[in-house]
């Protein structure tokens, strides 16, 4: 589905990724990882059109789609969260929905995007009453927002950016269970970028490994949680964490 090339990201003389390749298979969970600066967020916005790659190319459903606006890439059935959830406050928490669903596969049709955004809602659990305001959300009903947000554009691949950050353990557990759930019952292709290691091993299919813009591991869970490239960068209970969990669910 996607096939991400040789993929370099320069900021002047900084280079924040650097030869980045991989893949990822329709129907799959990839989890995306790495410590702060390590260049995920920045694949994620090359991967959405926010940045156009310095070199290199991404391929998705066999079409370069590398430097084309996000109006395009979401058009091509790329949908994608932001870690730090911004709602239109003054509108619902329908209407935000709905707004997505507009500028995304609803092609600009009233009706098609209040069809997206009922069904978006009721994947994510979120009131599809038309006057709840996004006023009455804590972090978890927020989170679940963005998420229902980038459904009603009609991905085939969702970019999920750190969906668990700010939610308790039991959120968290919730939050995983809907992304695997997404990928059940919509059918839609994830890549994950999450810090909370234990969570993700628990659910993704596989696992990439940034560190200072370069890939330094890929596979599965099992593997990738008893690399000792991976074990240095997340030295700590953090590490024996993801390889318990990895382990459990192998």
């Amino acid at each position: 589905m996607l096939e991400v090339t040789n993929l370099v990201k320069r900021f002047g003389g900084f280079t924040a990724v650097n030869n980045v390749s991989f893949r990822v298979d329709q129907g799959e969970i990839l989890g995306l990882i790495g410590p702060n600066g390590s260049g995920k967020s920045t694949i994620f916005n090359m991967l959405s059109g926010t940045l156009a790659p310095s070199e290199g190319s991404i391929r998705f459903q066999g079409q370069e789609i590398g430097g084309k606006p996000p109006h395009r890439i979401i058009n091509a059935g790329i949908g994608r969260t932001f870690q730090i959830p911004r709602p239109f406050k003054r509108l619902t928490i329908f209407e935000n929905v709905a707004l997505a669903g507009f500028y995304g596969q609803g092609g600009h049709s009233r009706a098609r995007a209040f069809e997206a955004a009922e069904k978006a809602l009721n994947a994510v659990g979120l009131p599809v009453d038309r006057s709840s305001m996004v006023d009455g959300l804590g972090a978890a009903g927020l989170k679940k927002l963005e998420l229902a947000k980038a459904l009603a554009t009609g991905p085939k691949l969702l970019l999920a950016d750190e969906s668990l950050g700010g939610l308790d353990e039991a959120e968290m557990d919730q939050a995983a269970d809907m992304l695997r759930n997404i990928r059940k019952e919509l059918g839609i292709t994830i890549i994950w970028v999450e810090h909370i290691m234990g969570v993700l091993m628990r659910v993704v299919d596989r696992v990439m490994v940034l560190d200072h813009g370069e890939k330094i591991a890929e596979g599965l869970p099992t593997q990738v949680a008893s690399d000792p490239r991976v074990v240095e960068v997340y030295l700590g209970t953090d590490a024996e964490h993801a390889q318990a969990v990895a382990a459990a669910h192998a």
